[in-house]
Order: structure tokens, then sequence, then C-alpha cells
């Protein structure tokens, strides 16, 4: 179970952020990660799960899918980005421009670059979050994706000032 890393933050600190890269620390990227998502998403293509095989292709060994890398997302944020002050949950929105860039080899370090785009107050105590995000590859010049992020906070509006 993820939970923040970072004690929470006024709103006007949040829009104090906007243009300001915020990196994740590294996450290695296992093999045993890369079967572990392939038996939950049934996606067990030779690339990923057999190193044999994958090590005569392009990408000389195997690479982990695309959703996972996305999927790791959720968990980088949490160590990088602050929650809202009295923010009662968060979900997703959706994404734009989603590009898988450039593969993740097993073993491969990576980490999440958020830049905060834009913030909007929709209704009463939901907060709309738009990040521009770059996973990047470590020793790699190419991204692994970039992406534009779309959340929502949901605060208690009678604690916050919005």
């Amino acid at each position: 179970m993820s939970t923040f890393a970072l004690e929470p933050i006024p709103l006007d600190a949040f829009r104090a952020r906007i243009g300001e890269p915020q990196a994740s620390p590294w996450r290695t990227v296992t093999q045993e990660m890369i079967d572990r998502f392939a038996d939950a998403t049934d996606d067990h293509q030779f690339i990923h799960v057999d190193p044999e095989r994958a090590a005569a292709t392009p990408f000389g060994g195997t690479i982990a899918h695309g959703f996972l890398t996305l999927s790791l997302l959720s968990a980088m944020a949490y160590e990088t980005l602050p929650p809202l002050e009295h923010q009662e949950l968060g979900v997703n929105q959706g994404f734009e421009k989603l590009r898988f860039a450039a593969p993740v080899r097993s073993g491969s370090r990576i980490r999440a670059v958020f830049v905060l785009g834009s913030i909007s107050v929709r209704s009463t105590g939901w907060i709309q979050f738009t990040y521009d995000v770059t996973m990047e590859i470590e020793g790699m010049a190419k991204p692994a994706m970039t992406l534009t992020w779309l959340t929502l906070s949901k605060v208690d509006p009678e604690r916050s000032r919005l």
C-alpha cells in the first residue's frame, strides 16, 4: 500500500511550484517485477519474459511492458509530490500525449520528472492538477516515456481555502 512520503502543503505552495521540475528517486526495474506484471496482466510476450529469446531481438534482452512503466508513476508520485493540505483522496483523471519513446530493459534504473503545468479548481472541493511527466532511463538520452497527467484531488471544502 502506498502512502504519501511527504507532508501536505497548501494550495498556494503548489502554485509556487508551477514549472518547477521535481524528480523522483531512481528505481530499478527488475525481471521479477516484469514477470509479476506479465502474470497480473496476462501479457507474456517473450520480449518481456524470455531472456534467451529476447537477447536475439534489437532490444538485446527483456524489456518492461510500457504499461508497467506507466503504472510505476503512482509510486513515484507518492515519493516525490506532496499531498494537498486537507486532501481527502486523489484520483487519476487521465493522460494526454502518452508516448513510449524508448524501451526499459530489465535491470535499468528509471525515475519520473514531474513538472506541474496548471492547477484548476473544479466543483466544490475538487482540484485538477496537470503535470508534464518524463520517465528517464539512467544513462540514456532518450526518455522511456513522456505524457501529460491529469489528476484530481478532493479536499475538505470546510477546512481548505479554495
